[in-house]
């Protein structure tokens, strides 16, 4: 099997852009893949989210000029937060900031007390999804716009009237990851703007009948379900015996057992055999480590020096 490892990181639970920089640069030295973040201004449960949010996008700008080789993203942005315009020429700069290492993660949006924490607007699912699809369209219209020509758009939620599309970013495309448990309207959105489809924290089972609707859903309209990245998102608890396991468990408010049973925890050995079983039911390529301590750059260290190499064919 061979499996790509990424660091996904939640900073809304509590960090700085220092202590991003720090995680992102400990990713890169170790040879992990990627380095994403949430997109959140609102912590969850019962972490104090201290020093507050930091923007999703200008943390990745800013982390585009303080790393060299790592690609960066987020899993993913609100469709709900800005508008697709604005938003298109914040992630073409980052995109050409890093030298075209920016992978876009784009959602409809779902936790309602950040929108009312700081203002924003949430309405029902229904017409988030349709937000969602019009910034799909509109985005990657903007991106693929040869430059001299203009980009018109007439929604239901969104009119753009000959803009000059612009700026660029440097890759074409810009690789865009799509996520969700939706049955219909998600895989068929994948199929037609996603290179990579994402399920965070699910189990096997319910990814495994998930990627095969993205793949009838690419089908369907002629492409080569092949072409989709198939990815999952885990959160990370691995020591190097069982006591290292229990420490790092308690130090982000879990039980081992739990996390065994939904995430990625034990003995490198143990983890390698969970990944294997991952990778054999849903043929994925990609897997997103959820770390939840920040300041733990040992676990990081560890992960890349005694998993990874055992996922590389």
């Amino acid at each position: 099997m061979e499996l790509e490892l990424r660091i996904f990181t939640e900073p809304q639970q509590g960090a700085s852009y220092d202590d991003l920089l720090r995680v992102a640069r400990a990713a890169e030295d170790a040879g992990y893949g990627a380095f994403f973040r949430s997109d959140h201004y609102l912590k969850m449960g019962s972490a104090d989210g201290l020093p507050g949010p930091t923007d999703a996008w200008i943390t990745l700008a800013g982390l585009a000029r303080e790393t060299k080789d790592i690609r960066l993203g987020t899993l993913v942005t609100a469709a709900t937060f800005r508008h697709p315009g604005p938003l298109a020429i914040s992630v073409a700069q980052v995109d050409q900031m890093s030298g075209g290492r920016v992978e876009f993660g784009l959602g409809s949006g779902w936790f309602a007390e950040e929108h009312a924490a700081y203002g924003l607007r949430f309405p029902a699912l229904g017409e988030r999804f349709e937000l969602f699809e019009e910034q799909l369209a509109i985005i990657t219209g903007l991106w693929s716009t040869p430059v001299g020509e203009t980009f018109s758009f007439d929604g239901e939620h969104y009119r753009l009237t000959d803009s000059p599309a612009l700026p660029k970013p440097t890759q074409s495309p810009v690789p865009v990851v799509i996520g969700g448990m939706g049955a219909k309207r998600t895989p068929a959105l994948a199929a037609r703007y996603a290179s990579e489809f994402n399920l965070p924290f699910v189990d096997v089972d319910f990814a495994t009948a998930q990627f095969a609707r993205v793949d009838a859903a690419c089908r369907d309209i002629g492409r080569d379900p092949a072409t989709m990245t198939r990815s999952v998102g885990l959160v990370l608890c691995v020591g190097r015996d069982d006591a290292e396991v229990a420490r790092r468990a308690a130090a982000i408010g879990r039980e081992v057992d739990e996390l065994k049973q939904n995430g990625l925890a034990g003995t490198p050995a143990e983890v390698v055999a969970r990944l294997g079983e991952w990778h054999a039911k849903t043929g994925i390529s990609r897997v997103y480590l959820q770390v939840l301590d920040l300041s733990d750059l040992d676990h990081l260290e560890l992960v890349a020096a005694e998993v990874a190499p055992q996922l590389r064919g």
